[in-house]
């Protein structure tokens, strides 16, 4: 635990502000993805299509839009951002190991959907080490808490 608070910080010591607006488009990315995957149901269970277990798919296909509608925008205005980002790293995980690796790194076919999964995957883990940041309602928060 100690050295978690040490990460932390740490982390808030040496942020610069420049890359809160790279959370924010990280999370409004997320977001748009969440739109995405509600409008377009049937292309997010023909990914997750290798399984039998046609429940499971369903479900996971319901976490996975929920998590990208409320865990983008929570990420993208810096609203417990370290708790969204922890919904948000298995679905990528998942995405990277699972569904897009295999297509092949820079096939024609995916439409650099791996990459941007890794990228994505990448930020996340960026953003959980740096946490929210000063252009964020936690910074607020924390300065105000009579709000």
């Amino acid at each position: 635990m100690e050295t978690i608070s040490k990460i932390e910080l740490w982390a808030d010591t040496h942020h610069p502000k420049w890359i809160d607006f790279i959370r924010m488009a990280l999370g409004l990315f997320i977001l748009y993805k969440g739109i995405m995957f509600i409008a377009n149901t049937s292309a997010l269970m023909e990914m997750m299509s290798n399984s039998d277990l046609q429940f499971f798919n369903l479900a996971l296909a319901h976490y996975v839009a929920f998590a990208h509608l409320v865990g983008g925008f929570m990420i993208a205005v810096g609203l417990l951002t370290r708790f969204a980002i922890i919904f948000q790293i298995p679905i990528l995980l998942g995405a990277v190991l699972f569904i897009n690796i295999n297509q092949g790194f820079l096939s024609v076919s995916n439409n650099l959907e791996f990459e941007l999964s890794l990228t994505v995957l990448i930020l996340l883990v960026v953003f959980m080490i740096y946490g929210s940041g000063k252009f964020s309602l936690d910074h607020w928060m924390k300065n105000h808490p009579n709000w």
